[in-house]
Order: C-alpha cells, then sequence, then structure tokens
C-alpha cells in the first residue's frame, strides 16, 4: 500500500511506558473507547524484541477490532490465524513494534510515537536479561 499525499497530521496520545518490570499501553479515555479496549500491560520478561519502523501500514496483518481510517488512525486489536496484534497507529509516521512471547494474549504491539527513545529504554531492559 502507497500512502496518499495528503494525509493530515494527528498527535500522538497513546503512550508505551516502562512501569517497573512491565511494559504499558496507556490510553486516554476516547482511545479506550474507539480501541474496544483498556490498558495493556505486560511484563518486560514477556518482550522478545522491539524496534522501530516508518512504515506501520505495512506492519498490520489480519482484520481489525476497533476504530480505522487508513492512513489516519487504527486502534485497537488486529485479529489474524495464529495471533492477534494491539495497535494504536496515528498517522504514518515513525511506530514502535514490540514482539512479545508466544504466552502473552498479543504477539505484538503497536504504538505511533514522536519520541523513539522508548524503544531504546525497552531494548536496553530486555538485553540486560539476557
Amino acid at each position: 500500500m502507497t500512502k496518499p499525499d495528503l494525509v493530515p497530521s494527528v498527535s500522538v496520545v497513546a503512550t508505551l511506558i516502562v512501569d517497573g518490570t512491565d511494559l504499558e499501553v496507556r490510553l486516554s479515555a476516547l482511545e479506550k473507547l474507539g480501541a474496544f479496549s483498556g490498558t495493556v500491560r505486560v511484563p518486560l520478561a514477556h518482550v522478545v524484541a522491539v524496534r522501530v519502523t516508518n512504515e506501520p501500514y505495512a506492519e498490520l496483518k489480519g482484520m481489525r477490532v476497533g476504530t480505522g481510517i487508513p492512513w489516519v488512525i487504527v486502534l485497537g486489536r488486529m485479529i489474524y490465524p495464529g495471533g492477534k496484534d494491539f495497535v494504536a497507529i496515528y498517522g504514518t509516521g515513525r511506530t514502535v513494534v514490540v514482539d512479545l512471547a508466544p504466552s502473552e494474549a498479543y504477539r505484538r504491539i503497536l504504538v505511533s510515537t514522536d519520541d523513539a527513545r522508548i524503544a531504546e529504554e525497552i531494548a536496553a531492559r530486555i538485553d540486560r536479561r539476557a
């Protein structure tokens, strides 16, 4: 898929936070409605890998349960054979992709960010485990 040239800028509200030994996706009240979900929290011990992509829509697979307007917003779950992902993507910019252990409810978490340092912080935490 290619993105259209005239995509409105949307501010990022969902936030990835390292909280003690957990990784948390904090959503605003409106995001929780749009995603049909509350806060997502997983132990850092269950994070397998983390990376940043500038093409978040290339990462999506399956059927969305939640809110979506192509190249503007995707909130909720992407369900596909073999798993599901939690997504909070705004626009077409930088997105953190977190791969999770098979024992977790989600296979991946994808969250748009203006600051990719959170990916570095998560990566540093999981590297210390090794």
